[in-house]
């Protein structure tokens, strides 16, 4: 066995058939879809050190407001949404963990008439642009409203339902992703920061947690972490992070019984609230500003939430491109280096899993184009 450069003893070295750099939702379901094409997988994982979307994410499984202007987003979010109940039945026969999926539909609610008319127009073009996919939606109006969303206060105007959107539990999802990826045989290396020694065409050598990992193919999926790790391999992946702030209740008689945009109910009974974005670089902290007018939104949709106390809240940083779509994308210069990233992990989990990365697993993002980082370059020289 060939060393790498830097004397590492050949005992520390292994192989595989790819590596994934990031264990979070995101990167444990890009190794579950690869495993299961058939590949050996070593996931990565900094560890809860790292700035982790997944264990601050919100959970909902949402199209509604997915792809104005980009029908390809729209089609993969609505994809994977259709593809969730398959994805959550699979993992837990493999992992023995209920994530928590339900699909009832989702409703975003308004207390402003032009605020609800933008979102009618929005699902208006959304309907318009989906071609033979459709796109149904409903705007309810009091009392029809409160028929499907019981607890609403006086502010509340109109509500906008769909049909496709759902939530699941984002912990339970990570644990039974993680569960499931590793009786499939997939290496997990926790508390391992990950950083190249070498990059070619197929051959890519990482250096984690005293070990030395090689493989024909490695898949950024860090997150945030994804910038600084692309240059490595050729690649500009613009992200940011934009800060979100959640709130989550005491626990409650159950009574809510799909997802809004903003609050939804946990199986255990207590609340989640969060609705805030924030662009203050890498800082996790919450405020108790934002907190406040979070909670204010909160009390005029539902008012027996004032009644309720907090038991925890929580920042976190979504992963943001310039336009907020998704990148998926192979490198040019390092052909076998793969990026994966969104702010919608949960959304796209299946999608994730059982379409992008088999692409992965043969070689080529077919029908991924519109995701290429090659969309940043034109935007560069406009």
């Amino acid at each position: 066995m060939v060393q790498i450069s830097g004397g590492v003893d050949e005992a520390m070295v292994r192989t595989c058939d790819a590596i994934v750099l990031g264990g979070g939702i995101v990167g444990c379901s890009i190794a579950f879809g690869l495993a299961r094409a058939g590949l050996a997988v070593t996931v990565l994982d900094e560890g809860d050190v790292a700035f982790r979307t997944s264990r601050g994410s919100f959970g909902l499984i949402w199209t509604q407001s997915k792809g104005v202007g980009c029908p390809d987003y729209h089609f993969l979010s609505r994809r994977s949404a259709d593809a969730w109940q398959e994805l959550a039945d699979e993992l837990s026969m493999r992992s023995g963990v209920d994530t928590g999926f339900r699909r009832p539909g989702g409703v975003s609610l308004y207390t402003d008439e032009p605020e609800l008319e933008r979102r009618i127009a929005l699902c208006g073009q959304l309907a318009a642009e989906a071609g033979d996919l459709g796109f149904d939606y409903q705007v309810l109006r009091r009392p029809e409203l409160d028929a499907l969303v019981p607890g609403l206060g006086p502010r509340v105007i109109a509500g906008v339902y769909t049909r496709y959107d759902g939530d699941a539990n984002p912990l339970a999802l990570m644990r039974a992703l993680n569960g499931s990826m590793q009786a499939m045989g997939v290496r997990y290396v926790p508390q391992a920061k990950a950083v190249f020694k070498s990059a070619a065409p197929n051959a890519f050598a990482v250096s984690a947690g005293g070990d030395e990992y090689r493989a024909p193919k490695v898949v950024l999926a860090a997150g945030v972490a994804n910038k600084a790790l692309a240059t490595q391999v050729g690649m500009n992946v613009p992200v940011r992070p934009q800060r979100g702030q959640i709130i989550i209740t005491e626990r409650a008689r159950q009574f809510l019984s799909l997802p809004t945009w903003i609050i939804r109910q946990m199986s255990e009974g207590g609340f989640l609230i969060g609705d805030s974005k924030e662009e203050v670089g890498f800082d996790e902290r919450t405020s108790a500003a934002v907190l406040q007018d979070i909670a204010r939104r909160a009390v005029l949709s539902f008012p027996f939430l004032a009644s309720l106390r907090i038991v925890r809240t929580w920042g976190a940083l979504r992963v943001m491109s310039p336009d907020g779509l998704p990148i998926y994308d192979q490198s040019e210069r390092c052909p076998g280096a793969f990026v994966v990233t969104c702010h919608s992990g949960v959304t796209l989990t299946a999608t994730h899993a059982y379409h992008v990365a088999p692409a992965i697993a043969r070689g080529a993002l077919v029908g991924l184009d519109s995701f290429s980082t090659r969309r940043f370059d034109v935007q560069t020289v406009a």
